[in-house]
């Protein structure tokens, strides 16, 4: 239920925010005592201090996950069991929707419209669909004479370690909670430094759904303290990974230089969205358009910056598309009206900034946006034309508000320039012509293609990249559970009659 702005202002005057570490059970400082304060982006203020978790700390969280990984108490539980806690969990999300919406958007700068959509809806979604696969996790008996029996199993990997990123930091936590949890894995979460309330939030939901003790644990902290030492910790078997494609690189080294712990990475992207020339140039065409780059701020790892329009479609789109940019309201992530809120952090405002001045420097026209005066890491949605594939903002990762027009004259063309990119992550593709838009799509090199509309696809559909946008492991859908199992044979001689 969407409230008016007074009442979410009102939610967020009484939120008094933990920034507390959870290990075995318990909310606690740092070893060291040392803490970071997180702030609001869009407004600046502090919200409260955090602890700053490093190595020591991290070892007490996985000394606590093995401990419990074995005891059995929820690794060797009855799958129904683990079922009908992570469906607790679901329910105690959406009974503290509003307060958790309140939170993530204060932390984050993201709308609250957009917040309550993810944590409303997505999050406890996967929580209670991964509870339903947590009993129909089937074995296999493979083909064999008769002198044996041949079992095929599947066990929990053990302890799960998983890093989030900040732009969706619940959605994200209940990505790789949710399948680690339902097949039998403890886990060790570090939430993004600059977005941990959230998650934070979570742990107490999930101790009261009856998660026991020592089975997740959260450890804020930075990259280079708390998530490096996820990543060369010895006594974590599996790591799932959400960030940048330099970060991504990281924890595969961590990995070799460790216990080769399985590495799961869904990174960056420099995603396409094209519109072949027999599209229906609509005003669906041009939300989808819009929302693909401009979703989240467009710090969203799928954003798809680079636009793709066919020649003769050129100039009614960028009509179209400016009326559209030009009614998006910038400001006060808290009141429902807003539709963009603020870049995350100053550093990352500066980033993007200095793209769109890359864009200008490298002759592209700069028909709107490009700064804003608000207090807070706000930009305003920007759109430029005239982009060259070689650009610097046509090749690299922009993580902010900025639409490109690129014009093309064939579809070969289109294709061509769509995958000569490092990443490949997402494309949409919109024609009337589905031969030709399914071409199109299974020619892209990326790990989700949307035909005639902006989507990522839902829990039923794994979700994850081609090149450096990914690894082999993806998340949603049955095969995020892979990142979380491995596999064991039980080979039995028997006698024959």
């Amino acid at each position: 239920m969407t409230l008016s702005h007074a009442e979410y202002q009102a939610i967020a005057n009484k939120l008094r925010p933990n920034g507390q570490a959870f290990i075995d059970g318990k909310f606690c400082d740092a070893s060291d005592g040392e803490t970071f304060q997180t702030t609001n982006p869009a407004t600046g203020q502090v919200l409260c201090s955090v602890a700053h978790c490093k190595a020591a700390d991290v070892d007490r969280a996985v000394t606590a996950a093995r401990k419990a990984f074995n005891a059995g108490v929820w690794s060797r539980a009855e799958p129904e069991a683990r079922k009908e806690v992570l469906l607790k969990i679901a329910d105690l999300v959406r009974d503290h929707t509003h307060e958790l919406a309140v939170l993530e958007s204060l932390d984050t700068g993201k709308t609250i419209n957009d917040c309550m959509d993810e944590i409303g809806g997505e999050v406890p979604k996967f929580f209670q669909w991964y509870a339903e696969l947590a009993d129909k996790v089937f074995g296999k008996i493979a083909p064999t004479g008769p002198e044996a029996l041949a079992l095929i199993t599947k066990e929990p990997a053990g302890i799960a370690g998983a890093v989030l990123p900040w732009n969706f930091p619940l959605v994200m936590a209940a990505w790789k909670i949710a399948p680690s949890l339902a097949v039998g894995c403890s886990a060790v979460i570090k939430p993004a430094e600059q977005t941990p309330l959230s998650t934070i939030f979570l742990a107490e939901l999930m101790q009261k759904a009856g998660v026991p003790d020592g089975v997740v644990n959260i450890v804020p902290g930075f990259g280079e303290t708390a998530g490096k030492a996820i990543g060369l910790h010895n006594d974590i078997d599996t790591v799932s990974f959400t960030g940048s494609t330099e970060v991504g690189r990281m924890f595969m080294r961590y990995s070799g230089d460790s216990n080769l712990k399985g590495v799961g990475l869904e990174m960056g992207g420099k995603s396409p969205f094209i519109v072949l020339e027999d599209a229906l140039l609509n005003d669906d065409l041009i939300e989808h358009a819009a929302m693909s780059a401009f979703w989240n701020g467009g710090q969203n790892c799928s954003a798809n910056m680079r636009q793709l329009i066919a020649a003769p479609l050129v100039e009614d789109f960028t009509g179209r598309i400016m009326d559209r940019v030009k009614s998006f309201k910038l400001g006060d992530p808290l009141d429902p009206d807003t539709d963009i809120g603020s870049m995350i952090t100053k550093d990352h405002k500066d980033m993007v900034m200095n793209y769109i001045q890359s864009g200008i420097d490298d002759g592209a026209r700069l028909l709107t946006g490009g700064g804003s005066d608000l207090p807070g890491y706000f930009i305003e949605p920007t759109v430029f034309q005239g982009v060259a594939p070689d650009m610097k903002i046509a090749r690299e990762e922009i993580f902010g508000p900025v639409l490109g027009i690129m014009p093309f004259k064939t579809a070969d063309e289109a294709l061509r320039v769509a995958s000569d990119t490092d990443y490949g992550l997402h494309a949409t593709v919109f024609s009337q012509d589905i031969d030709r838009a399914l071409h199109m799509a299974r020619s892209l090199p990326c790990g989700t293609v949307s035909v005639n509309g902006f989507s990522e696809g839902d829990i039923k559909t794994p979700f994850g990249g081609y090149k450096q946008s990914g690894s082999l492991a993806r998340d949603n859908g049955t095969e995020a559970l892979d990142q979380y199992l491995q596999t064991k044979t039980i080979w039995i001689q028997t006698r024959t009659m």
